[in-house]
């Protein structure tokens, strides 16, 4: 099992003025049997307040994987990604490459999406859109590849690019 945790990174969320759908959206994507959910928080859009979860998630909780969303705009507190780039060690810019190309493919407003992910310590983090339909979608097109990363990531499995024991 993947070891999981979603956080919800909206201010409205977090004062209660918004009902969060965009969490429970991402956990309901995720096949329940690969990935479990340890782990759900709505916290608002503050920086230090983001790292501190981050770090709390990877550092105590040691968590496989992180999926945030919110805070990935143009908005003046959208800070996701800047918290996310503080917190890790490494980061993985294929998946958020991934996901702005083929989002780009259904909307142009893709490109305004500043998400990142990278690797903290064995967990891996990723910034998704705020809103559930922009999450689940954005999500789905990294989820094939995410239990062969994590299983690299905790040393778990192979390394084998194509997936098929030939490494040429």
């Amino acid at each position: 099992m993947i070891r999981t945790g979603i956080l919800t990174i909206s201010d409205k969320g977090y004062r209660k003025e918004r009902i969060d759908k965009t969490g429970p959206a991402i956990k309901e994507a995720l096949d329940k049997d690969i990935y479990e959910v340890e782990c759900y928080k709505v916290i608002p859009d503050e920086m230090d307040l983001i790292c501190q979860e981050l770090i709390r998630m990877c550092d105590e909780e040691k968590l496989d994987l992180i999926l945030t969303n919110g805070g990935t705009g143009f908005a003046e507190r959208d800070v996701t990604p800047e918290a996310t780039l503080k917190v890790v060690h490494r980061q993985a810019p294929g998946i958020p490459e991934a996901m702005r190309q083929m989002s780009l493919q259904i909307t142009p407003k893709a490109m305004l999406s500043r998400a990142v992910a990278g690797i903290r310590n064995r967990t891996l983090i990723i910034n998704l859109p705020g809103s559930p339909r922009g999450a689940v979608e954005n999500l789905s097109f990294v989820l094939p590849a995410l239990p062969h990363g994590i299983e690299i990531l905790k040393g778990t499995g192979g390394e084998c690019a194509r997936g098929d024991g030939n490494n040429d």
